[in-house]
């Protein structure tokens, strides 16, 4: 009895052993992380910008945050530099009649009277304060439907946060969006460039997402002054 008690178990580790074997052989070698990768990662080729044209009657112009506590040197170094191609762009959307969303932030709570003076508010023009995503706990797609709006052009800072919060946002919602590259900012140029990378590539964002420049966008014929 005894020595069929010492067959059974011998048996059985037997069998454990040439489980862990197989299981050895077959488990895959362990992949390195992100972050032990992080000095091999190459950037990849940049995304290509495109022309566009828009139709006035259906687009609207979001300033995101060009307030000047936010959009300083100390804050976000690139965004001052941003502010011509805004107001250029500003400039055209309101000669072409297109409905224009100033933002701001409620934290900090940074009121209208901070924007910066070449972009500020004017007529009846929309002005709304809420968080990095600007859809977020406010009327902002209310707002915009109601209007019968189905694309955005944004431009702002930072980069990775109310331009990239609210986009994917907007993208989620349906609406089409358009970046010009040079209307956007953040502390340095990684951010901006993951900023353009997620949204030319994030799955359902990348199909709703065109990156251009302010010199590319084009309004059709409008007549001046009407939405």
């Amino acid at each position: 009895m005894q020595n069929a008690r010492k067959i059974v178990t011998s048996g059985a580790m037997a069998i454990a052993a040439l489980a862990a074997c197989i299981g050895g052989a077959a488990a895959p070698a362990h992949a390195a992380d992100v972050i032990q990768e992080w000095a091999n990662v190459k950037a990849p080729p940049p995304p290509q910008l495109q022309a566009v044209t828009v139709d006035p009657k259906t687009t609207a112009l979001v300033l995101v945050d060009l307030v000047k506590p936010i959009c300083s040197l100390q804050r976000f170094a690139h965004c001052p530099g941003i502010i011509p191609a805004a107001k250029k762009l500003l400039d055209q959307a309101r000669a072409n009649g297109v409905m224009v969303v100033h933002t701001s932030t409620l934290v900090p709570d940074i009121g209208q009277s901070e924007l910066y003076p070449e972009v500020a508010v004017t007529g009846d023009e929309v002005f709304l304060q809420g968080y990095p995503d600007k859809f977020l706990r406010s009327s902002l797609e209310k707002t915009l439907k109601d209007k019968g709006i189905t694309t955005l052009i944004t431009v702002g800072v930072a980069a990775q946060g109310g331009i990239l919060d609210s986009d994917i946002t907007a993208a989620q919602l349906g609406f089409n969006v358009i970046v010009p590259v040079d209307g956007i900012a953040a502390q340095d140029y990684y951010y901006e460039q993951y900023t353009v990378w997620d949204l030319s590539h994030a799955p359902v964002v990348a199909n709703k997402t065109t990156l251009t420049s302010t010199d590319m966008i084009k309004f059709t014929p409008a007549i001046a002054g009407k939405q």
